[in-house]
């Protein structure tokens, strides 16, 4: 049997300082990762873009977030050598508190440039908070592959549920500012969490050798992972980021319905992606593919089609349905690929991840700009064809794969 790699045995031996239990407890940060994640789609209204045609301004809005996480990804790879795991989280938590007090501050006549730099903000401390949380929730996932990869995916789907639902419910009742300064509340409560939990304060994070790190991306199912994870978060949040603006502006829904209505599609996403799991074990992958493409598209058609609530309701659903069942899919074709577990590796495929999600509505603030709201539905439309395709191309490379290595083992 082969020894393991240098830098596997040096996880072991982190994973020794990080009890499972404090793992367990920082999977809940992904509740506020999602809470900051989802945070721009829902404010949207609050600051009055439902009223005035200022898309490509919207656009930029997704792009500066999208600037602030890259930014992290960097300073996150010199801050947790040094700092360690517990005081990354802790300060990612402030960070992000501060970001909200920063934009509650900013009254309606400031200049916009000060939401650019909030959400600048708001965009280092997600980057910082969940390359905090990869780390560690190292030993969880060494002891639980499967369950610690969907409890993750439920606490981020929380928090985008809770931040759609938090809007929905203070939008007529109290003012931006103080819907701001409640969002602050929460990344500040969970700051005092990690500030008393045993993450270990002498910590020493290794980062993985670069020459593993080209190793695994030459592999071509870690490329495909990457690209499918691009394409399928570009289309959830071409949604989500601009769901209410098009619901208003579109259906002449009121302000508060259109942030349930994105609460409805978050919460479609989470409860299809919980479904999956079982369904996954009793249907064809073959047939689950091509039903949740054939859903995805049909949902996109009836969004860019209704001109009435209900139809608006079902096509939300029919795209979150066909969404819902993508990632899992995916997972269990590739996910016996990579066996180990390195929280920069994991860290840098969700980064890829997260900035496809937020490209493609700065994109879309261009296509809305030129042809009206409508044109939202354009870049879910080709982003879900681009998955299936990439879908289709992981079965076949797992296939050949498991070919490769029959033959290898007979010989």
């Amino acid at each position: 049997m082969a020894s393991p790699a240098p830098w596997q045995l040096e996880l072991r031996a982190d994973s020794q300082t990080l009890d499972a239990s404090e793992g367990r407890r920082s999977l809940s940060g992904f509740l506020i990762s999602g809470i900051l994640m989802s945070f721009l789609g829902a404010i949207l209204p609050a600051w009055g873009y439902h009223l005035k045609a200022d898309f490509k301004e919207v656009g930029y809005y997704f792009l500066s977030l999208n600037i602030g996480f890259l930014l992290s990804v960097g300073f996150a790879h010199l801050l947790l050598p040094w700092k360690g795991v517990k005081f990354t989280l802790i300060l990612a938590n402030a960070l992000a508190c501060g970001a909200f007090l920063y934009l509650a501050a900013g009254t309606a006549t400031a200049p916009v440039i000060w939401r650019f730099f909030g959400l600048l903000w708001i965009g280092v401390s997600a980057g910082l908070l969940n390359g905090g949380i990869f780390h560690a929730i190292s030993p969880l996932y060494q002891h639980d592959r499967a369950a610690t990869v969907n409890l993750a995916g439920v606490m981020f789907g929380l928090g985008c549920v809770l931040t759609a639902v938090l809007m929905a419910g203070t939008y007529y009742v109290y003012t931006v500012p103080s819907i701001l300064v409640l969002f602050a509340v929460l990344p500040g409560f969970f700051a005092g969490i990690y500030a008393k939990a045993k993450l270990g304060h002498g910590l020493v994070v290794h980062q993985m050798p670069l020459a593993q790190i080209l190793h695994d991306f030459r592999n071509p199912g870690a490329v495909l992972f990457s690209l499918v994870l691009f394409f399928q978060f570009g289309n959830e949040w071409s949604i989500a980021g601009w769901l209410p603006l098009f619901l208003i502006r579109r259906l002449g829904i009121s302000p508060e319905d259109s942030l349930l209505m994105l609460a409805v599609f978050w919460l479609a996403l989470l409860v299809g992606r919980i479904g999956a799991q079982v369904i996954l074990k009793r249907m064809s992958h073959g047939s689950l593919l091509i039903g949740s493409i054939v859903s995805a598209l049909l949902g996109n058609i009836v969004l860019a089609s209704t001109n009435n609530r209900f139809g608006a309701v079902m096509g939300i659903l029919f795209v979150g349905a066909g969404y819902a069942s993508i990632y899992p899919l995916v997972v269990e074709k590739i996910g016996h690929r990579f066996p180990y577990y390195h929280p920069g590796f994991y860290n840098g495929i969700f980064s890829f991840a997260i900035t496809g999600g937020l490209l493609a509505p700065w994109i879309l603030g261009y296509f809305t700009a030129a042809w009206g709201i409508q044109a939202v539905m354009i870049v879910p439309l080709f982003g879900t064809c681009m998955v299936f395709l990439l879908v289709l191309l992981i079965m076949l490379e797992a296939k050949l794969n498991g070919l490769a290595q029959i033959k290898e083992a007979g010989s």
